[in-house]
């Protein structure tokens, strides 16, 4: 019997870790160290669910403007899951990937991200993906850029278009089902062009809180609507 969630696209806008870490009384710095062992526990449980994509919003272009300290202590916390978690992940069979833009981030991290991309170069049973200075604007008008007159002006080829802008390997399928959390009700610019019928899911748990509990039940609640796609059965 086929799992049922073995063609769907999952995304996260994981946010709270800051507020999680103020609740505490602790520096935001630990409030993004507990988000990396949310994203190891989420992607656990996502291959434990047999999702076929994982999409995790982790920093958008616009978090450039935090505080450089804050930066700083992101990209360095980017790194060590990339260099200490991702190897055993990838043991687990997901196959992690990064997409927006690299050229701004520390050499560093190009390299543990690069080294990370070469090692699951083998399909996995789960694509996760990073967007990192991801911007979903920017994603689309760098697409846009890329069509010629004599393109083929279909939504399949603006989707190749989309992939190559946004370094992604290939294209995906459209996510199925955006979860946020922190209690916030927007979408911060995540991958717009992608969402365009995805169901929306969001939960108050901070994102440090956030593990296999949480998205059994996002997962859950998805799987109870009903998806029309704006279409309805022909009446007889």
């Amino acid at each position: 019997m086929a799992n049922i969630n073995e063609r769907l696209h999952v995304a996260i806008i994981m946010d709270g870790s800051g507020r999680w870490a103020a609740a505490r009384a602790l520096a935001r710095a630990e409030g993004h160290r507990a988000g990396r062992r949310a994203v190891t526990r989420t992607i656990e449980a996502a291959l434990e669910h047999g999702i076929g994509v994982l999409t995790l919003f982790t920093f958008s272009t616009e978090n450039w403007g935090r505080p450089p300290e804050e930066v700083a202590e992101l990209m360095r916390t980017f790194e060590e899951f990339f260099r200490r978690d991702a190897p055993e992940l990838a043991a687990q069979g997901a196959r992690l990937t990064v997409i927006g833009r690299r050229d701004r981030l520390p050499v560093f991290l190009q390299e543990a991200i690069g080294k990370v991309e070469a090692a699951g170069a083998i399909a996995g049973r789960l694509l996760v993906r990073f967007a990192i200075d991801y911007s979903g604007r920017e994603a689309i008008l760098a697409a846009a850029r890329r069509f010629q007159p004599a393109d083929d002006t279909s939504a399949e080829n603006f989707s190749r278009l989309l992939a190559d802008a946004g370094h992604d390997r290939a294209p995906v399928p459209d996510i199925d089902l955006l979860i946020r959390t922190g209690g916030e009700l927007r979408l911060s610019n995540c991958p717009l062009w992608e969402i365009a019928y995805a169901e929306l899911y969001f939960t108050p748990f901070l994102w440090p809180d956030f593990g296999a509990a949480e998205l059994d039940a996002a997962l859950q609640d998805f799987h109870a609507r009903h998806r029309t796609f704006g279409r309805l059965p022909a009446l007889v």
